[in-house]
């Protein structure tokens, strides 16, 4: 993992100051993160399956890209970049909410993320990076329900956060969500 620089922040997502990625990790410290959600015309999820080699959480399913803003940049321009990045398309993009979590790994570290969930549209094939994505698929929203509900640990834990604050507020069900 290169150096990357995080953005501090309150519980109100206000900047307090910049700090190293692993350093936040180790630390548990809370910082902006951004979680993208894209589905098709069929209302199909496009999932990925993160490279087994990830610092954390590798091997699991989850949203179809994450990541950091930098210190010079939105988090909308950074869901952009890093969805190309990660998942090699862009599409428009809308903010639907944000919420906090925190929680623990096995190898020691912790996310402490103050998270902005953006959802999208896309029916093409994406490029995944190799060294991001392991796989990917586009699933069914009722199959993903019960799938993650009876194997939970096959899915990163802000995946499940995230998924269901998206079912809470009905913004992904079985009609297509407005963007």
């Amino acid at each position: 993992m290169k150096n990357e620089t995080l953005i501090l922040v309150d519980n109100f997502d206000n900047a307090l100051g910049e700090i190293e990625k692993m350093e936040a990790h180790k630390l548990g410290v809370l910082h902006r993160a951004f979680s993208v959600f894209i589905l098709n015309s069929k209302n199909e999820l496009l999932l990925q399956k993160r490279n087994i080699e990830k610092y954390h959480s590798g091997g699991l399913w989850t949203n179809t890209c994450c990541g950091h803003p930098r210190p010079d940049e939105t988090v909308e321009n950074a869901a952009f970049r890093r969805l190309f990045e990660e998942m090699g398309f862009d599409c428009s993009l809308k903010k639907h909410f944000d919420f906090i979590y925190k929680a623990d790994f096995d190898n020691g570290l912790t996310e402490h993320e103050f998270d902005h969930v953006f959802i999208g549209y896309f029916d093409g094939i994406p490029l995944p990076n190799p060294i991001e994505v392991e796989d990917w698929k586009f699933v069914n929203y009722d199959w993903l329900i019960n799938d993650v509900a009876m194997f939970p640990e096959r899915y990163t834990i802000w995946f499940r956060i995230c998924l269901e604050k998206l079912v809470e507020n009905e913004i992904i069900t079985t009609q297509l969500p407005t963007i």
